[in-house]
């Protein structure tokens, strides 16, 4: 069964999006079958894999706020068979308001992918940048969080913020969600503060940090704008070499996890 991680901080600007697009996209080339849940009502994941606004197209507010269906609404990325998407676009931002009144609203996500996620190894969602309900959607359908840190000053308030919120949601919906990783981003080697950020995030947190950093790159930041992955945009860019990384890392800490439960 798919392991369902969202990618999620508060903080808008932080490598959200990328990090969900690519880290994705790493493990589809890894033949490794993944799922990538638009959760943002910016619908940047969407576009950064090629799939232009279309107000035709349903979308994950369709499927969460109207009658559309998991199969009506997943597109499969052209270049990357192994990886599959549910679109957004900005009519998710009035899901909050319709949700309020539904019930169980906080499991509407949690309803959509449970009967899908045996499909995939892995399942990502990007998460808006704040803590509404569908923030809360997505942490109580999550195994995981993904926590993209820019390397920046109050980088550890933002974290700590963050980890009251998942201590909430463990209290209240998830008992079961756990931390995968805090991951580094934008990281500039050229500058002592990012160098100190990095020293000052792994003293706090320790192994719950991942060993790779994602550094300042500005291929990553082209290439969602040509509707591609890093990975289809440069491949040879320091970014794409990051990201590889990462998803290799991801994939070690899980088979080590596996292996610890199994004795």
């Amino acid at each position: 069964m798919g392991r369902i991680i969202a990618v999620v901080n508060q903080k808008g600007g932080v490598g959200k999006t990328t990090t969900a697009v690519n880290v994705a996209a790493a493990l589809a080339i890894a033949e490794k079958s993944t799922l990538l849940v638009d959760f943002d009502p910016q619908a940047n994941s969407t576009r950064a894999l090629g799939f232009e606004k279309d107000p035709e197209r349903e979308t994950v507010y369709d499927a969460l706020c109207g009658d559309a269906t998991y199969q009506g609404i997943v597109k499969t990325v052209e270049e990357l068979p192994h990886l599959k998407v549910l679109p957004a676009d900005n009519d998710l931002i009035g899901a909050e308001v319709e949700m309020v009144d539904m019930e169980s609203r906080e499991y509407r996500l949690k309803a959509m992918l449970d009967p899908v996620r045996e499909q995939f190894d892995h399942v990502f969602i990007d998460c808006p940048p704040s803590l509404g309900l569908l923030t809360v959607n997505a942490l109580a359908s999550a195994d995981a969080i993904l926590i993209p840190v820019q390397c920046e000053y109050l980088a550890l308030e933002g974290i700590t913020q963050l980890m009251e919120t998942v201590r909430q949601v463990r209290e209240a919906l998830n008992p079961e969600l756990e931390i995968a990783g805090i991951l580094l981003t934008m990281y500039d080697d050229r500058t002592s503060l990012a160098r100190q950020v990095v020293a000052e995030v792994r003293e706090v947190f320790g192994e719950q940090v991942y060993e790779t950093v994602i550094p300042r790159n500005v291929r990553l930041g082209e290439a969602p704008s040509h509707g591609k992955a890093i990975f289809l945009y440069d491949i040879r860019s320091k970014g794409a070499e990051a990201y590889l990384k990462l998803a290799k890392e991801i994939l070690d800490h899980e088979e080590e996890s596996f292996g610890q439960r199994a004795s």
